[in-house]
This record gives structure tokens, C-alpha cells and sequence, in this order.
């Protein structure tokens, strides 16, 4: 089992002062947020290659197969997985969005077609918020970008697709995201964004399509993380040799302190509301810790300079 797995259950964030919170995979990968309303949003499409339960989502190349599935699977742009993962994350298909086995992390779901449009609606309408969930300018995009100002952070990129006729098209023209919206049992709801439009469009797509996705916080999760992220903090950070937790818990809790390989690099059990940690040993980089109690665990990001 991947040392990665360890991080499976630190599902959920929140930095202080408004700013996103971050979350962790399966596989131990780590998203970004942006939180748009009340709505807090993965600010990166997904890329995890197995369900919550440890089961493989197949990453199917083959065209026949693909086409004629019924099951949940997943691709790589053009089978390309070194040139679009770690950009545009993983295309699913239809049947993978809905698997009861959970495809985004604890506390999370796909994004379902009524919150696009609550989102679409805090952003100004359908008719202008695709102009403020694209990425600006033109590095993944191709010209002319219409509207593009990112002003939400959504930093929607143009992932293209895999059609039923098992072409990839549309890499730097669409962005194309399954809902978790079934539209009938042969098709799910869709989203597309466009390089020549400021809108969000909403269309039935067939399970067959490969498609990417966003994940959303579930509501009823978020205000506990609030307030537990609102009771917990360490400083400084970035840090040097040491940083200090202080977590007003009166119960003994635990600290482990992950790189981005997913590999424990420290742990410590505290007793005390504050304490200062020694990080001197390690290597300069981002860590993940996860702070967790009794019935509790939270996430922070560290950058150990």
C-alpha cells in the first residue's frame, strides 16, 4: 500500500483570514479551493485513480473498450498521461461520476448541475460567469479567451474531451465538466466552458463522453471544519527550523507532518494547547500536516523554507 494511502482520511482544510482551503485524494494528491458564495470548489480538476474504497478506476486507452463500457473509467488526454495530468487532471466517464464507491474525497461530491448554477449566479448570471471562472490569458488557452478574467479563482482550464466517437478534441478550446446530475440513464449533465464565450454552458452529455471533474464541499461539513480550523493554528509560516501549534483542544492530539511523496516525515503527540515543534531536519519544500484529536482532524499547509 502506497505510503500515500497514510493521508487518506485528511480529507478537508481551512486556512484563517478568508484564505482556501486544501484537500487530499485518495491517492494522496493535493487540490487547492476556492470558495465562491458559500460554495467551496476544487480549484483543480480531479486526477485520483481509485474510488474512496481502494477500488482502481481503469485508466482504459483502448477505443473499443471505452466506447462500449458500462462501467467507471478513466483516461489521460490523447493517452497522454506525462503532457495533460498534472495540467488538466484526469477525463472520466459517465458511469465513474455517480459510482457509489465515491470518486472525490470524504466530504465532497461531484458538483452537481443546480451548484453550477448557484454558482454561475453569485458570479453575475450564466451569461458572464464563464468570463470569471477561466484561467486568463492565453498559456492554456487559445486566442481569443473571450471575457477571461479568473476573477473568481476558479481557474477553469480547457481540458477538451473524449467523444463517443472516441476522438480527443477541444484541448485548449473547451472546458467540459461532468455534473452529478443524471439527466436520464444514459446521460448526466454536463458544463462546458469556451474560448469565444463569456458564458457557462449546461448540456445532457452520454456516459460514453470523457469528461473532467470538479468536486464541491459538502455543505453539511463545511461549518464543523470552520469552526475547528477557526480553533487551531501554526505560526509562523512559512518557518525556518521551528514553527508553533497552538489549538485551543483540552485533549491530548496528534501531529504528523507529511511531504508531497505522502511519506511521514515527523510525528509528535501533544498534551499542552501550545507547543513549538522542531522541524530543523527536514528538507526545504511544502508539507501537509494533519492535525487530529480524538473525533477530529484538520489539515494545514506548511512551507518549511
Amino acid at each position: 500500500m502506497k505510503k500515500s494511502i497514510l493521508l487518506c482520511a485528511v480529507l478537508g482544510l481551512l486556512f484563517m483570514n478568508n484564505q482556501a482551503q486544501m484537500v487530499l485524494d485518495y491517492d494522496g494528491n493535493l487540490y487547492d479551493t476556492v470558495m465562491i458564495g458559500t460554495q467551496v470548489w476544487m480549484k483543480q480538476n480531479l486526477k485520483v485513480t481509485h474510488y474512496n474504497n481502494g477500488s482502481l478506476i481503469p485508466n482504459v486507452a483502448d477505443s473499443t473498450t471505452w466506447v462500449n463500457l458500462t462501467t467507471g473509467a478513466r483516461c489521460y488526454y490523447n493517452n497522454d498521461s506525462v503532457a495533460h495530468d498534472s495540467v488538466y487532471g484526469s477525463l472520466y466517464n459517465g458511469y465513474a461520476v455517480n459510482d457509489t464507491s465515491g470518486i472525490c474525497p470524504e466530504g465532497w461530491h461531484v458538483s452537481t448541475n443546480a451548484e453550477w448554477q448557484t454558482a454561475e449566479a453569485h458570479l453575475g448570471g450564466v451569461d458572464i460567469a464563464g468570463g470569471k471562472m477561466k484561467e486568463a490569458g492565453t498559456v492554456h488557452w487559445v486566442s481569443p479567451n473571450t471575457g477571461a478574467s479568473n476573477s473568481s479563482r476558479f481557474t477553469g482550464l480547457p481540458g477538451g474531451m473524449r467523444d463517443p466517437a472516441n476522438k480527443f478534441i477541444t484541448l485548449g478550446e473547451n472546458g467540459l465538466w461532468w455534473t452529478g446530475s443524471a439527466f436520464n440513464t444514459s446521460f448526466v449533465w454536463s458544463t462546458y466552458l469556451w474560448t469565444l464565450f463569456t458564458g457557462v454552458d449546461h448540456n445532457p452529455a452520454p456516459k460514453n463522453y470523457g469528461l473532467s471533474i470538479r468536486c464541491v464541499k459538502d455543505m453539511s461539513s463545511g461549518l464543523t471544519d470552520l469552526i475547528k480550523n477557526e480553533k487551531i493554528k501554526i505560526f509562523p509560516n512559512p518557518a525556518n527550523s521551528k514553527f508553533s501549534i497552538e489549538c485551543n483542544e483540552n485533549q491530548e492530539y496528534t501531529i504528523q507532518v507529511f511531504n508531497m511523496a505522502g511519506e511521514c516525515a515527523m510525528q509528535v503527540t501533544i498534551h499542552s494547547i501550545r507547543k513549538e515543534i522542531d522541524i530543523s531536519s527536514l528538507s526545504k519544500g511544502v508539507y501537509v500536516v494533519h492535525i487530529s484529536g480524538s473525533d477530529w482532524s484538520v489539515i494545514k499547509k506548511l512551507i518549511k523554507e
